[in-house]
């Protein structure tokens, strides 16, 4: 089964879904009860308020927290409204990095042209010369980098996936290769959810990855928070560039993510509801709380910067049990 014929719990016409999904439910009960059993260790003395400010794909933007990369959101917009065009402008206004998923290169075109600094996340489409294609074609509209999701190759049916009568296929390492070396952009694999893969995307040539389910593409995922530090680890030294993403909802979220390893996440699902409901503005207004509580927590902690991040403040709990991470 097409991943846009299942059920979801999303806003929109029946059976038209965003191609972000997966076993959302699962998903969503890993992560969050992963990311709400990481306890915070305060440090207040000598504390200032701090810089949120960081540098992304060598640019300078206000904060770490970046947009989703969402697909299709035109087949959920109401009244005429585009959500793919409208949270491009709400990157452009926060001064955030926008992403976009699977889209044509006309949707695309109409999304770059909102001028936010984008990272185009393209699937494995088992024709290759689509996706080179679609590189060359980011790469022409002033894509800030261009990448592709590792992780979405497999249907429902246990056969690749076929996303809007599009046939996917296998990722192999000499074609991630390949594709690194097609684009003078900085190349991104995103779906990373394991050790082996992070040091295979290092191999390929990959600037960055995004350690990432989809949201819950393989059941019972671990979530991505949980496996961060050790891809941290494997990866010291290498220069390649860690992002997360999975139900980080809060600017606490946020912070436990950027203290366990990552350089910059995502919101995803958490800006969906204020995207169509109140378009531009509920995204920025949705964006701005979570830079402040993010701000907040690093004010409690004693980090003064995007660069001053300690896997040390962050405790795990296992019954009454605390350790650190």
């Amino acid at each position: 089964m097409a991943e846009t014929e299942r059920k979801s719990p999303w806003p929109g016409p029946e059976g038209l879904i965003p191609v972000t999904s997966g076993h959302m439910d699962d998903a969503n009960l890993h992560n969050r009860n992963y990311l709400d059993n990481l306890l915070v260790e305060m440090r207040v003395i000598d504390s200032e308020l701090p810089d949120l400010s960081c540098e992304i794909f060598g640019e300078k933007f206000n904060s770490p927290i970046m947009m989703p990369a969402f697909s299709h959101l035109n087949k959920v917009g109401e009244d005429g409204k585009d959500p793919m065009v409208l949270y491009a402008e709400a990157a452009k206004e926060l001064n955030t990095v926008n992403w976009v998923g699977m889209e044509s290169n006309e949707e695309y075109e109409r999304i770059a042209n909102v001028g936010a600094r984008t990272v185009r996340i393209i699937k494995p489409f088992v024709d290759h010369e689509i996706i080179m294609d679609q590189i060359k074609f980011a790469e022409e509209h002033g894509a800030i980098a261009v990448g592709i999701d590792i992780d979405h190759i497999v249907g429902t049916d246990g056969k690749y996936d076929v996303v809007d009568g599009i046939p996917l296929g296998p990722i192999k390492a000499d074609d991630l290769k390949k594709y690194v070396n097609a684009t003078k952009l900085p190349f991104v694999a995103k779906g990373v959810l394991s050790v082996s893969d992070a040091i295979k995307a290092r191999a390929a040539g990959c600037y960055a990855i995004v350690v990432s389910h989809h949201h819950g593409r393989i059941p019972f995922g671990m979530p991505p928070v949980a496996v961060l530090p050790e891809i941290k680890k494997a990866l010291a030294g290498s220069g390649v560039h860690i992002f997360v993403d999975c139900s980080i909802d809060t600017g606490i979220d946020a912070f436990k993510a950027l203290c366990l390893g990552a350089e910059a996440v995502s919101v995803g699902r958490g800006i969906l509801n204020p995207l169509l409901k109140e378009g531009k503005e509920g995204v920025v207004k949705k964006v701005t709380r979570m830079n402040e509580e993010l701000s907040e927590m690093m004010l409690y902690t004693d980090i003064g910067d995007t660069r001053s991040f300690s896997p040390d403040v962050i405790y795990v709990r296992d019954g009454m049990k605390f350790e650190h991470c």
